[in-house]
């Protein structure tokens, strides 16, 4: 089982700026993160959600992931994104990985099996014999 730990604004929902902005406007899931975290979710990994989100926003961010059917078993509140590291140690093989996505994206068009994770649609033959 993998412990998948994400972001909220530019990685699950588009970016929209401070407090205010979140608090008065809707939310726009980015492409692919739905299909993607609920593929996780069914193959059993625990996501945990991150972000810098003041505790107060909590309601509604909780809102937010429920009416899209984005699963998380932890939602962590308050956590600054001015910089996240991630320790952990390395026995036989890594156990750790880091993966910076682009700011609105959203999760399509990145291998997720770079880092051991199932990728959510299975690639086509076409497109694993063209690099994906």
């Amino acid at each position: 089982m993998k412990t998948i730990i994400c972001d909220i604004d530019g990685t699950i929902f588009k970016y929209q700026g401070g407090t205010p902005e979140v608090t008065n406007n809707r939310v726009e899931p980015l492409p692919g993160v739905i299909q993607q975290m609920n593929q996780w979710e069914m193959e059993g990994s625990r996501i945990i959600i991150i972000t810098g989100r003041r505790e107060s926003l909590r309601e509604k961010t909780e809102k937010d992931l429920q009416r899209f059917g984005i699963p998380y078993d932890v939602l962590l509140m308050g956590y600054a994104d001015s910089g996240r590291v991630l320790i952990n140690d390395e026995g036989s093989k890594t156990k750790a990985h880091a993966v910076s996505l682009e700011r609105d994206k959203g999760f399509k068009g990145y291998d997720w099996r770079k880092v051991g994770l199932t990728l959510y649609p299975r690639p086509t033959k076409n497109e694993i014999l063209n690099g994906f």
